[in-house]
């Protein structure tokens, strides 16, 4: 399986539309870096920010998830409180080939500053914005920049076509826009 260079990468955004809106060079002069890069993409994050918070005492359940852990902010900039997490997502809408895994790291420049990035990895031909939980794991706020990279996507290329993919499934954040939160 393997690692798919710029050149792939870039055919099938403007072919096949698999990165909208897609940055064709790697933009980073004053910002956290953003773009095509040699074997992957580098997203931005979005101005769109869900803050958890344990104001109300809620309880972390996957399966029986309750809105009321998040604050929402619509920002240039997101605090991140001390050891807790933001939800936000990308500006790129991703439309995965069928032949394709994509897996996203943080960006170096959070990580050395304590600020980890998690997302699963993008199925074949899963479509949608991705969503992105943002870890603070220092004991001090956090700062992230909308409209700035924060994280890359690699392209892994299996030997062929997988017999189903997340849209034969009917994969439950298919087609996702804006923030989404856990799904049972």
């Amino acid at each position: 399986m393997p690692i798919m260079p710029d050149t792939w990468i870039r055919e099938r955004a403007l072919r096949d539309g698999m990165i909208e809106p897609f940055v064709e060079n790697q933009k980073r002069d004053g910002v956290i870096s953003y773009g095509l890069s040699s074997y992957g993409y580098d997203a931005r994050v979005a101005d769109e920010f869900r803050i958890f918070t344990d104001v109300n005492n809620a309880i972390v359940d996957p399966k029986a998830f309750t809105e009321d852990s998040f604050v929402s902010r619509k920002a240039d900039v997101c605090i991140i409180p001390p050891n807790s997490f933001v939800l936000a997502h990308t500006i790129e809408y991703f439309r995965i080939p069928r032949d394709t895994l994509v897996v996203c790291l943080g960006k170096s420049t959070y990580a050395r500053c304590g600020i980890i990035v998690n997302v699963t990895p993008l199925e074949p031909e899963w479509e949608g914005q991705v969503t992105i939980e943002i870890s603070n794991t220092t004991p001090l706020p956090a700062r992230i920049y909308a409209n700035e990279g924060i994280c890359q996507f690699l392209f892994f290329q299996g030997a062929s076509p997988c017999e189903i993919s997340y849209a034969d499934r009917a994969g439950k954040y298919m087609r996702q826009a804006g923030v989404t939160t856990p799904r049972l």
